[in-house]
């Protein structure tokens, strides 16, 4: 920081399309033709196809394994075979469950769904359950959202007597996991333009093919005809909660299952929008996100996963009220946690250096220096820290210094971490490259779990921020913000504002469209949230005042000059019966 103004995002601001573009695209305006040509739809064939959601969902059989895997599913379920569907505990585990638990019980399946406790038995596979489930029957075990990285796990389960179906959309390592099939969008021999799947996308063309089987050749044993849109609504919940790319086959779904949630048709979700507060048919990815999303994750990280199951699968509003209600009260808990977890986190960093002769060296990593910098990686460990909220504080950590960041609760013999990432450091390769120090592992490149002996975590520390180090040196790391395109605030308008909608849904791989103007004066400036916000109003050449929000943004409370440059997205405010255009500012610079 210099002058104490605070600092701020690169903007990279996209080249303008070139003319013949705005040309083809007459029927848009500049402003949203320049973002479509950002998405990189540079054809009209492709802006209708993206605009209309008109694509038609991809061919499941066209995935590697599909075809042997619904072979092999209609033969354990003609033959009454026990069946059990292992997830991961957070939305798109969940939901991934949802898809193929109501999927094979309409085919009149026998069938089990399993979700692993976070704090207990942590990420993937485990065998203390694989045991336990073919002591109770199980003859099939189909992983979803995991599987790709538990090689010893799926032998084991072979061993036991279990055929295994492997469905993840994690990145496979140097080996397959030893299942009877493995179905994954990122299996080197896939070459479908599938790979941006969620795991509960993956669930879902398995769930496709099912039906698709069982309608040329119905099976003796199936109960009811289940619609591929049926399932919609669960795929779009853990696809935009994973934060998978919104493009491609990611897009039409999402698109799609909106809609489906809109029309509220299943209890579970119902119930959720209505303890949340939520109109039904106003739903959006941002809802999922903020909204329905951490109430869906609360149970994962706070109890058992198994909670937001059972309210997707409601079979009416009573008992899904319940469930919602629960879910509701477990999110609040999660938000005072969260803040707790955030305090010790943050806490371990700013002492460090006093406490650098040992005391508490079990219970803590991390520093900062004397200017208040971070180290290439932020590295921190306490049993002050809750298995579920690891992840949590990591992403807080990530937040306030732009740095990789790991948390992790550690608990006797065996330690539970999560670890979240910048663009510049893609964290999965990174664990790859300690594996050898850890007893389970999995995520992205933006995002991972991992369970480790808590007598390795100096190591694992040491090497983590050796990595980091060697990839980005001493400098300062700061945060790019895409920006489609620099306008004036006169351009803006309720009309550019419903235009930019029909590009919906946005997130990650379509995020909501930035957009930069200059000089823009101050009205007025008052901190809010506890300081930790601003609202603004500001006015352009032409006198119009606009109202603004910049959310985590306080620190510029006293320091803001009386003309700015800002990067912002359009936004709706509804307030007392009232909607109005506001901007919601992503970040400030003084105008030069």
């Amino acid at each position: 920081m210099t002058s104490g103004i605070p600092r701020g995002k690169h903007w990279q601001i996209a080249s303008r399309a070139p003319a013949e573009y705005f040309r083809e695209l007459r029927s848009f305006s500049a402003l949203v033709a320049q973002v479509l040509y950002n998405r990189g739809l540079h054809d009209s064939a492709a802006v209708n196809r993206f605009v209309d959601a008109s694509t038609p969902l991809a061919d499941p059989y066209t995935l590697v394994g599909i075809r042997e895997a619904v072979d092999l599913i209609r033969e354990v379920v003609t033959e009454r075979k026990p069946v059990v569907i292992y997830g991961d505990y957070d939305v798109d585990g969940v939901t991934a469950v949802a898809v193929l638990v109501e999927t094979l019980r309409a085919l009149g399946a026998i069938v089990t769904p399993y979700i692993p406790s976070r704090e207990d038995e942590g990420y993937g596979l485990n065998p203390e359950a694989l045991y336990a489930l073919s002591q109770g029957g199980a003859r099939l075990l189909i992983t979803v959202d995991c599987g790709m990285r538990s090689l010893d796990e799926v032998a084991y389960a072979r061993e036991l007597g279990l055929a295994v179906i492997v469905t993840d959309h994690h990145r496979p390592g140097d080996r397959l996991p030893p299942a009877n099939i493995v179905i994954n969008p990122k299996h080197p021999t896939n070459h479908d333009g599938l790979g941006e799947l969620a795991g509960v996308g993956v669930a879902f063309e398995l769930a496709q093919a099912l039906m698709l089987a069982n309608r040329s050749a119905p099976l003796s044993t199936t109960q009811r005809e289940l619609a591929t849109d049926d399932l919609l609504d669960l795929v779009a919940l853990g696809t935009v909660a994973d934060m998978v790319a919104l493009v491609a086959e990611n897009h039409t779904l999402v698109a799609r299952g909106l809609r489906k949630i809109n029309a509220a048709r299943r209890p579970g979700l119902s119930a959720l929008l209505e303890v949340a507060g939520i109109a039904p048919g106003r739903v959006t990815t941002k809802t999922i996100g903020f909204v329905l999303a951490p109430r869906l994750n609360a149970a994962g990280r706070l109890d058992e996963a198994m909670t937001a199951l059972n309210l997707l699968l409601a079979p009416d509003m009573a008992p899904a009220l319940d469930w919602a209600k629960e879910l509701d009260e477990l999110n609040l808990r999660r938000r005072e946690m969260t803040q707790e977890a955030q305090d010790v986190a943050t806490s371990l960093l700013t002492f460090c250096e006093a406490r650098r002769d040992g005391e508490g060296a079990h219970r803590h990593r991390g520093w900062l220096d004397r200017d208040g910098d971070a180290p290439p990686l932020i590295f921190v460990a306490s049993d002050q820290l809750a298995p579920g909220i690891v992840g949590l504080a990591a992403s807080r950590l990530l937040d306030e210094f732009y740095r990789p960041s790991v948390a992790v609760s550690i608990d006797g013999e065996f330690s539970k971490g999560s670890a979240r990432s910048i663009p510049e450091f893609h964290m999965i390769d990174a664990l790859d490259s300690v594996r050898d120090l850890l007893e389970r592992y999995g995520g992205h490149a933006a995002a991972a779990g991992f369970t480790i002996r808590t007598d390795r975590l100096p190591e694992l520390e040491a090497r983590l921020v050796s990595l980091a180090r060697a990839r980005f040196g001493e400098g300062v790391l700061i945060p790019t913000l895409a920006v489609d395109a620099e306008t004036s605030l006169s351009t803006l308008s309720e009309a550019l504002y419903a235009e930019l909608e029909r590009l919906q849904p946005f997130g990650f791989g379509n995020p909501t469209p930035v957009f930069v103007s200059r000089r823009v004066a101050i009205l007025d400036a008052r901190a809010v949230g506890d300081g930790r916000h601003l609202k603004l109003a500001l006015t352009d050449s032409n006198g119009r005042r606009w109202d603004a929000i910049a959310f985590r943004q306080g620190h510029w409370m006293g320091k803001l000059p009386a003309w700015i440059d800002l990067a912002y997205s359009l936004d709706l405010n509804e307030w007392n019966g009232r909607t109005n255009l506001q901007l919601n500012v992503q970040d400030i610079r003084p105008s030069e």
